[in-house]
């Protein structure tokens, strides 16, 4: 996380909302931008005991309290399953309850957690320095916890700060929208992020085809490595679709392997369209006789699977079953 936080291209986008006003911001962008890491650095500024025009200075007792998830004055706002994935803790009875197994970790942000977080903003700051609500990812928000916060959202007590971060802004309620001054992710330069991600540990030649399987997006780069979708693999993926071969997939969630076979379906409309592809060599995507119809229709499928990935009855069938329609796409002849 400290990484993403300080490179580059979110320590310039942090100075330069820092120097900003406001009491509610929206950081909105596609994933792989960095918008957490971003949210996370102001929340930090703000808080901090010795801010600079760069952010938090890191040291203090208020950067190291959220440096371990103990700071009293910050609130965070995820689904559970997102807050155990990034180390927050969770409320003493969410824990309980799923320790206990009456209940799975919550893939919304739910609206008890909102109200608890509204009740915390009404509440004295402990350090001096005021308070901050971070919620991520902001489209976890459903309806009813969304109105839960907007009261609060457009007539904040005078010592707290919001920070949304999302990757899908259009599925915020525009009430939501509208109470937030919005900051769109800045990508980072082609040559900065492969510097950026050599100082990680990547080899040059493995970052750079990660970061066009990636589309240009560094953060997901190192998502992908960590899920082992290293060059090969993703080199390997167009044939093994066409072979109908799930086995290849075994290895990643539904969303995840979503997410690869639209990258793949993209590429190959850019090819009938005689552009050239973003995510794949023009040499690894399979030849396929598809049109462009058969290619948008299956586009659409993909989309329409997405919206379900997240909760599969039987996560291995999905993955079948996405391989399936991969292949017949991949050969038909209209």
């Amino acid at each position: 996380m400290s990484a993403v936080m300080n490179a580059p291209w979110i320590a310039r986008q942090t100075r330069d909302l820092l120097a900003q006003r406001g009491h509610a911001w929206l950081l909105q962008g596609p994933s792989g931008l960095g918008q957490y890491e971003l949210a996370l650095a102001l929340a930090s500024a703000w808080l901090c005991e010795k801010p600079t025009a760069q952010g938090g200075c890191g040291d203090c007792p208020s950067c190291h309290a959220i440096a371990v998830r103990t700071h009293a004055d910050l609130a965070v706002l995820m689904p559970e399953t997102v807050m155990i994935d990034l180390g927050w803790p969770l409320s003493e009875k969410a824990q309980d309850d799923i320790d206990k197994k009456t209940r799975k970790p919550s893939k919304e942000i739910r609206v008890d957690a909102m109200r608890d977080a509204v009740e915390f903003s009404q509440r004295t700051n402990a350090r001096g320095r005021g308070k901050a609500v971070l919620v991520f990812p902001a489209e976890r928000m459903n309806t009813i916890t969304a109105n839960a916060l907007l009261k609060t959202l457009e007539e904040p007590p005078g010592d707290v700060r919001f920070v949304l971060a999302t990757e899908a802004s259009h599925m915020l309620l525009p009430t939501i929208r509208s109470r937030c001054l919005a900051h769109t992710m800045k990508w980072p330069e082609a040559d900065e992020a492969l510097a950026w991600l050599t100082g990680q540990g990547l080899q040059a030649p493995e970052a750079s085809a990660l970061l066009r399987s990636a589309g240009g997006r560094p953060t997901d780069v190192l998502r992908q490595a960590e899920a082992g979708l290293l060059p090969a693999w993703w080199a390997a993926l167009p044939k093994a679709m066409r072979q109908g071969d799930a086995r290849h997939l075994a290895d990643l969630s539904p969303a995840q392997a979503i997410d690869a076979l639209q990258k793949l379906c993209h590429d190959l409309l850019l090819r009938q369209l005689g552009a050239a592809p973003r995510f794949f060599e023009g040499a690894q995507l399979p030849e396929s006789k598809a049109s462009t119809v058969v290619l948008t229709d299956w586009f659409k499928r993909l989309m329409q699977s997405a919206r379900t990935a997240e909760h599969p009855f039987n996560a291995g069938l999905m993955l079948e079953a996405l391989t399936s329609d991969a292949q017949q796409t991949l050969l038909s002849k209209g």
